[in-house]
Formats: C-alpha cells, structure tokens, sequence
C-alpha cells in the first residue's frame, strides 16, 4: 500500500533537519506512543518504522539518495501488508486525518474487510473513529460544518456497520448532535445560488425548532445540553440575516400554528417588514389580525398597533392606540413632546421600523426610513382611498339594515345587533376591525336622541350631528347607486331621508338653548390632546396631505409678524469651561424669548445660542397654535439648577421649575391653564461652531 507520506513528515520534521534534531524527534515519537486502545503488534510495528526512518534520515549517503527521490516526484511510501495499519497511524499523526480517514473506511470495506474478530480488524475499525472525529475537528477550524458533519456521520454508519466500539460512536454521535447549529449556519449563509443547500439548511433549522419546542424551547429534547435558552436565540439571531423576509414569514407562521407565541410577534414583525419594504399595505393587515390575537405576557401592543393605523392613515386610530399604552415613559414622553402628537407618532413609527422591523433579513436593505415616501406612493394612496370608500359603503349598507330590523322587530327597542354582526362578517370583510367600527357607529346612532346626556354635552352632539349628516348625506348618494339594494327594500329610501331630517331638526332644537353656554364651559375644561382639529371629519386622503405637510422634516415656514414687533439679540456663550450661573443664564434667555415668541410677541433669534432643530420646533408649535386660533402665556422661573454631567463638547444639567401655563383663544377667551410647581427639565448644551447652544430638552423627569 503506498501512502501520501514522506520520511519526514512520518517522524515529524523539516526536511532541512539536522542529525540531531531527527534523533530527539525520534525519541520524542516513540515515548508518546497512542494510548488510545490500539494493539500491542501495531504499536511495536509503529516503533519499527519510525526507527527504520531514522536510521534512513541519520545516514548521509542514504538521506541523499532519498532527497534525489523526492526531486524526482517520488513523495509516497510503500508499506507491506502487515505494516499498513502501522503506516496508517502514522499518516494520522502526521496531520493528516482526512486522507487516513478515508483509506482506513476503504480497507474495511468489502472484498478488503480483514478477518471477522481479528487484531487488524479492531485496530482499523479504531482508527476509523479516530480519524472521523479529528478531520470533522480539522473541518469545524475551516468554518466547514457541513463537512465536518459529514465525517461524522460516516464514522458512525461504519462503527454500526462493524458493532464495535459503542461508546466512541456514542461520543460521535454526540458531537454530531452539537454539530447542528453550526451545520445549519453553514448551509444558509452560501450563496442563494446554491439553492439545494439552502433549503436543506431551512428544513434543519425547522425540525430544530420544532423538536426543541418552538423558539422558546419548552421541550426536553436531545439539545438542551449544547444548546440553552439563552445559546439559541444568540443562534437565531444569527441566523436570522440569512433568511428571505417570506422565508422568515413562512417559518413563523408554521411555528406559530404549533403553539410558540414567539413566532407570531416575529411573523408579526416580518409582516410588517414585507408590507412597508415593498409597498404592500394589505400585508399590514395580516400583521394587525396576528399581534391583536397574541397573548405575550409583558408586550404592550398599543403602539405597534398604532404604528399601522399611522402607516394606513388611520390618525384618529393611532392617536387613540398610543394614548392607550400602558408605558407610562411613552405616554409621558408623547406629552411632553414640544411639537404636535402627529409628529411625535410619526418619530416613533420611524425609529422603530428602522430598529426594530426592517433590520435581519436577507433581501432588505436596512436604510433609513422615509415616511413621506410611503404616503406619496401612488399605490399606497389608491389603497387608502379604496379601502375607504368600502368602509363608507359598509358602514352605510349596515345602518340601513339596522332601521329596517328595527322596522320589523318594534319590541326590541335596542335592535339586534348580535344577528347583524353574523351577517355582516358573512360579508368577509377584506381588512381587520372594520365590523367593530360600524358597530360603534351604530351604537352611537341608537343613543343619538337621548336628550339628557346630550343636554349635558351639546357641543359633542354639535359635532357628532354634523359628522353624521356628511356621513348620511354621502351614503345617501352611494345607497341610490346601489341596485341591489333598492330592489330588495325601495321603502328604505323614505325612510333614510326622514331620518336625516329629522336628527337635523333634533340638534338645532337642543343647540338653540344650550349651544352658548356649553362652548364656554368646554373651552375651559377641555384641553385638545393632538393637533387635528376634531370638529372636522378627516378623510384618509385629507391625512395624507397633512402629512406631506406636516412632517418634522419638512415644516411650514410661519408667515411674518408685522414690523411693530419686538426683536432680542442674545450673546454667544463662548466660555470654554462655563459655570452654573452662564448656563442659567443662556436657560433664562431661552424661556424668555420662547415666552414672548410662543404669545406672539417678538420673533425668535436665537441662533446664537439655541440649535437650529431646537429653534425650529418651537417654530412649528407655534404655526400650529396660529392653526387653532389660540397663543400661549407661559410665566417660568428657575428655582434650582444642578450640574449632571460635564465635557469638553456636551453639559447635561437638571433645573427645577415653577412654571404658569395659560391658553388663550384670540377672542381673549381662556382655554386651559396649567401650574406646575416644581417642574423638573433636563436642559443639554453642546459646544459647536466654538460656542455653547442648547440642543434639547426633557421634560416632567
């Protein structure tokens, strides 16, 4: 048998050796001879070799002739027979376990097989396992998993194969097992090209899953010894930037059908991923339908719920979602906010797509997100406005079943709207809670006529009156194209206009006697929670506009003051290293010029020592209170101010507040007033341009 094995490689030095170094490696090689069970005939053959090279290698004439040998090409060396064994634990010392690996299975297999029982035998099928276990250890160095696996995995077939050696094909066995991660790792991160390997790669990383227990692991299952909670989800996440976005959604959604709730949140996220990347908006409604029917402890779904209500141009919706999340930091944070409650939805539903949503996938660019983009997207705007002439439709179709079940049924005075909500989702609505909507408006429209809960808040009848008689008066118009409708009950059409006439003779009877004192009465207790005016009925197109409009990237310019007012110049902080009283100072200057700008006094000039972004959301906040019709007198006076932190370019302090907040319509007429004593706001300066400017503050700490 020749093997691809020299003289000095077999005793284990560089051909440029000296006498010497050959007899100390010599030496070396004999006294650590392998303990692993081998033979006492192979190992006393393994000692004849080395020493017969040695004495080959220690002779000048014979090293010369075998040196002309290797010039020559002739690299190999034959053994006989009963040496070969010996000559293969050679070649696996040498370093080269892949090549002894494979000559030692080709000798053991049939018609080479040696004698059933016999030492050859026992001493091949050794080595087999021995150099099956250090080539997939020599394969894993190379980040060859899939390799090494598969050494592994043949190293185990022939010690079946022979019966022999049921430990060591335990440890195998385990390795291989411990191997999986790392194989699937291996097969997913190749080319896409290469797509055999990448679905088998996939199918692995399923049944893993699955035998596992789904994501969270609740399983006792053959790897929770190589791999703890805590092990593979740094595995997964891994993992996860090699997958496809459909991939990801494919996964999740088997997952989630076999009971793990982690996967639905992530099918959830990659929904939202797919639907927002590559346009799709009715993907987002896949995505709501799943988070509303997940119960994870701990997860507050308001806001990313919010976010898609936001993404459709549901504002109203969103606005609502958020103000009902149970983060109390969130809330606090929405208001306190400096600017309108859209804007700050908006930065939310930006950050957390950009973080959180479109990050770990194979086919999608992680890049910053544009939310103008999304709105002025033909199809996402053809979408929207789809979607909301079919809710005007509905909403209409489902009012005027309701007269006619209250025509047919005069005993139930409040109507039977749990037989209407079968027959209206027999209708197979194509998004998400728009049965529950219709629901609400026709509740509304039960309660309507109740005059002492509407003498009580005239101006919510006002404005709801006026919303329904638009409403009434559109679907109107949609109910007399409606064919198939008119055929069914022609009746209706009567009774739909006296209905409108009717609740218009209503609200003008209770506005005439308590419209004036309720608009003073609720302009002083009611304070607006977000910018869009509620007294008028948006419409998805009119947010969309809004939104182009209004986003904090792209503000409106406000118009001039005339000339009669007053203007402030304020002087650069230029110290390098400035004390408490400078930047209580710069703070004064910066409440009192805010203070006169915001009750429209004098126009902003700050730049000198306020930063162009800052300056510009007090801007907006005040374009948007000229909106409203309103200004702000706002009285504030620093009680306590203490240094948080300080470098050469960033000072953090903490200022405590007695702070007076009045909001005043432009008849004079008081809105709201609000006292905060203290109020606490973290005020941060930066060093630019060689002076310090306020770049941002925290409020209500």
């Amino acid at each position: 048998m020749e093997l691809p094995l020299d003289h000095f490689r077999l005793i284990g030095v560089s051909p440029s050796a000296t006498s010497e170094e050959i007899l100390r490696a010599f030496q070396l090689r004999l006294d650590k001879t392998p303990n692993e069970g081998f033979t006492y005939e192979v190992l006393t053959q393994r000692s004849e070799l080395l020493r017969l090279t040695a004495d080959l290698l220690t002779d000048p004439e014979s090293r010369r002739d075998y040196e002309n040998l290797l010039l020559n090409g002739n690299s190999g060396l034959d053994f006989s027979s009963n040496r070969e064994v010996a000559g293969l634990i050679l070649l696996w010392e040498s370093g080269s376990p892949k090549e002894a690996f494979k000559i030692t299975r080709k000798a053991l297999q049939p018609p080479q097989t040696p004698a059933f029982g016999s030492s050859r035998e026992a001493d091949l099928t050794l080595l087999a396992a021995l150099t099956a276990r250090d080539s997939a250890i020599q394969e894993q160095q190379l980040r060859s998993y899939s390799n090494a696996a598969d050494f592994l995995h043949e190293g185990i077939q022939l010690l079946q194969r022979m019966g022999k050696l049921g430990d060591i094909r335990k440890e195998l066995e385990e390795d291989l097992v411990a191997l999986l991660p790392y194989r699937i790792l291996d097969l997913l991160s190749r080319d896409l090209n290469d797509q055999e390997s990448h679905k088998k790669g996939l199918s692995m990383l399923e049944n893993l899953i699955i035998k596992r227990g789904g994501l969270e692991g609740t399983n006792k299952s053959e790897y929770k010894n190589y791999l703890n909670q805590q092990e593979f989800e740094a595995f997964f996440q891994q993992i996860k930037p090699f997958l496809t976005v459909q991939e990801q959604i494919d996964l999740f959604l088997e997952l989630q059908k076999r009971g793990s709730l982690e996967a639905g949140f992530l099918a959830f996220i990659s929904l939202t991923a797919i639907g927002f990347s590559r346009r799709k908006p009715e993907k987002l409604f896949e995505a709501r339908r799943i988070l509303k029917k997940l119960n994870l402890s701990g997860l507050d779904s308001m806001p990313l719920v919010g976010c898609l209500d936001l993404l459709l141009a549901d504002i109203d919706q969103a606005s609502a979602r958020f103000s009902s999340s149970s983060d109390e930091n969130l809330r606090d944070w929405l208001n306190s906010y400096s600017g309108n409650k859209l804007e700050a939805i908006c930065i939310f539903c930006k950050n957390w797509l950009e973080n959180d949503v479109l990050v770990g996938y194979r086919d999608i660019d992680s890049q910053e997100v544009d939310l103008d983009s999304w709105f002025e997207d033909r199809e996402i705007q053809e979408f929207i406005e789809k979607l909301e002439k079919k809710s005007n439709k509905i909403s209409i179709r489902s009012n005027l079943q309701n007269q006619q079940i209250k025509e047919e049924t005069s005993t139930n005075k409040n109507g039977d709207f749990e037989n209407l909500s079968d027959n209206a989702n027999d209708r197979k609505l194509p998004w998400p809670g728009g049965i529950k909507q219709d629901y609400e408006k026709i509740e509304i429209k039960e309660n309507e006529f109740n005059e002492e809960y509407f003498k009580k808040k005239p101006i919510e009848f006002y404005n709801f009156l006026i919303e329904k008689i638009a409403e009434l008066k559109f679907g109107f118009g949609e109910f007399l194209k409606d064919k198939e409708i008119i055929n069914r009950s022609p009746y209706l059409i009567y009774i739909y206009a006296f209905l409108i006439l009717f609740a218009f003779g209503i609200g003008i009877g209770f506005l005439r006697n308590n419209l004036k004192k309720s608009i003073q009465e609720e302009a002083i207790a009611k304070k607006p929670l977000i910018a869009i005016d509620k007294k008028q009925k948006i419409s998805e197109k009119y947010i969309i506009q809004e939104i182009k409009k209004n986003p904090s990237s792209k503000l409106n310019s406000i118009p001039k003051k005339s000339t009669s007012i007053k203007t402030y110049e304020f002087k650069e902080l230029n110290t390098s290293l400035p004390s408490l009283e400078d930047i209580r100072n710069l703070i004064n200057e910066w409440l009192l010029s805010k203070s006169n700008y915001l009750a429209g006094k004098s126009e902003l000039n700050l730049s000198k020592i306020v930063s162009t972004a800052l300056i510009d959301r007090t801007i907006e906040e005040r374009q948007n209170d000229i909106k409203k019709g309103i200004y702000k007198e706002i009285n504030s006076q620093i009680r306590k101010i203490d240094l948080e932190s300080q470098t050469s370019s960033r000072i953090v302090v903490l200022v405590e507040l007695n702070y007076l907040e009045r909001i005043v319509n432009n008849s004079g007429e008081l809105v709201n007033e609000t006292s905060l004593n203290p109020l606490k706001v973290k005020y941060i300066l930066g060093f630019s341009n060689k002076s310090w400017k306020l770049v941002d503050f925290v409020s209500g700490l």
